[in-house]
């Protein structure tokens, strides 16, 4: 993985000041082969941003040359203008505001972050975030004291040529961190072509995939020449030096694996989840009704906007039946009520939290299919068996740590046809990710129960079937789109 810095003049910055190629922004325009079957990491540091310059078009041009760059385009526009990032200003101004403390009640005038570095540590959080609004070399902020409230005035992009000398030592070592990196040697015989991020939180209780499992992956996904790195959330500024993303932590749109999935898409890097896909699969009330216009067996269903709507479910679904929280996670907030009163205190505590439920009818398996779907074409399949006592594969009822089920391993091959038709049909509706399909094949048919965007995948259990074709076939997919 290399790194190209671009500058505005061939003096701007010094040969000892990084190990890294520097070149003109002219002669890197002027040469569009300079780096063909490459896919280096751009630096713009051109002098001028502004539009139609060469400090622009070096931006614009890298991304069509397949380079990853920064500024890219989008955030050289969004600076332009106060009206183009004053929806940034709130968020930024709370963060700017809660530094007060640390520097003993006075904020800087004027506040330089390079590569989301802070000049000093009080300032660090506020530095991190303004990397993630704006992905710049070098911002500048004016700020403004309005009757002890810390206002942002003015983000601007600061050049090598408006640096005093010690921000200019202070940037050069910031470009030092930025793009300094930690390189494992591999026993693979193949040279890594990429690196893939895996993101990953080591204290979860009910992770997508364990840690083994991950490193099996990198074992896989070596002989193909692809190095693949666990990332953790304190990661989110060095995304970008990576190629791809993997996201295996449980998603939510609430959280910092959101934030990682649009930042992985702001840059060109393949990503699994997508956001887009985690927006659709997080939410039940936005999927059934998606199945249900694409013609996708799902359960007789429900919605429950207020308490009024519980004589409606109890008529059509009748008891015991299903009550869900539109944005629950593996067996989280889904609950069986087995009468009326059950159904009204539960629906009256939940519609406390979520304006929305769904209710549906009950529909009792001793395994519910779980179906990979990895660019619309099936990956894996498997049972998974009820936990012992239960009506769901996790008991979260019990005192202590969550108990599952267990879980039966089938080739594709030895699949129901039924089952893998209705589970790629769901798929294609949500994208072109990876997708586990949760199915309940009854004596009335196949019915879609859930279609989960970052689905289990451990070794062992999701790949026994098809063993490792589908680490292959994942890595693969990942290639695919680096190298269209």
């Amino acid at each position: 993985m290399s790194w190209v810095i671009l500058t505005g003049r061939r003096n701007d910055l010094g040969p000892a000041a990084t190990p890294h190629k520097i070149i003109t922004n002219r002669d890197y325009l002027a040469h569009p082969a300079l780096f063909r079957g490459q896919r280096p990491k751009v630096i713009n540091l051109s002098n001028s941003y502004a539009y139609q310059s060469r400090g622009y078009y070096a931006s614009l041009l890298a991304s069509s040359r397949g380079h990853r760059v920064i500024p890219s385009v989008e955030t050289i526009i969004d600076l332009s203008e106060r009206k183009l990032y004053e929806n940034a200003l709130p968020e930024l101004e709370q963060a700017l505001n809660r530094c007060r403390k640390e520097l003993g009640g006075m904020v800087p005038a004027r506040l330089t972050v390079f590569f989301g570095i802070a000049p000093t540590k009080a300032t660090d959080r506020f530095a991190r975030l303004l990397f993630d609004w704006f992905r710049a070399p070098a911002l500048e902020v004016t700020i403004e004291d309005r009757a002890g409230w810390a206002a942002i005035r003015k983000i601007g992009f600061l050049p090598l040529a408006r640096m005093k000398p010690d921000e200019q030592a202070r940037f050069v070592a910031c470009l030092a961190t930025y793009t300094g990196r930690e390189w494992r040697e591999t026993k693979s015989r193949t040279v890594a072509r990429y690196t893939f991020a895996t993101l990953i939180d080591p204290n979860e209780e009910l992770p997508p995939s364990q840690v083994a499992s991950l490193r099996h992956w990198a074992r896989v996904a070596a002989r193909m020449g692809v190095e693949v790195e666990p990332v953790t959330k304190k990661d989110l500024a060095r995304l970008a030096n990576y190629d791809a993303l993997f996201i295996r932590e449980t998603t939510a749109i609430s959280n910092h694996t959101y934030r990682f999935a649009r930042r992985a898409q702001q840059e060109g890097m393949p990503v699994i989840d997508d956001p887009l896909s985690m927006i659709r699969c997080t939410n039940k009330v936005y999927l059934n009704e998606l199945m249900e216009l694409n013609k996708v067996p799902v359960p007789p269903t429900v919605m429950i906007a207020s308490l009024a709507d519980l004589d409606t479910a109890a008529s059509r679904l009748g008891f015991p039946l299903v009550l869900k929280i539109p944005d629950g996670a593996f067996s989280r907030g889904v609950k069986k009520a087995a009468d009326e009163r059950a159904l009204k205190e539960l629906a009256g505590h939940w519609l406390r939290e979520s304006d929305l439920l769904i209710a549906q009818k009950f529909l009792p398996t001793e395994f519910d299919w779980r179906i990979g779907v990895l660019g619309g074409k099936p990956l894996f399949a498997v049972q998974y068996l009820m936990a012992k006592k239960h009506w769901q594969i996790v008991n979260h009822d019990r005192r202590g740590k969550p108990v599952q089920g267990g879980f039966k391993a089938f080739t594709l091959r030895d699949t129901p046809a039924g089952v893998i038709d209705v589970a790629v049909r769901a798929a294609r509706c949500i994208g072109d990710g990876l997708y586990g399909v949760d199915l309940k094949e009854t004596p009335d048919g196949v019915f879609v129960i859930e279609v989960n965007d970052n689905p289990n995948l451990d070794h062992g259990c999701e790949d026994a079937g098809e063993k490792d074709a589908v680490w292959t076939r994942l890595t693969q997919w990942f290639l695919d789109r680096l190298e269209r």
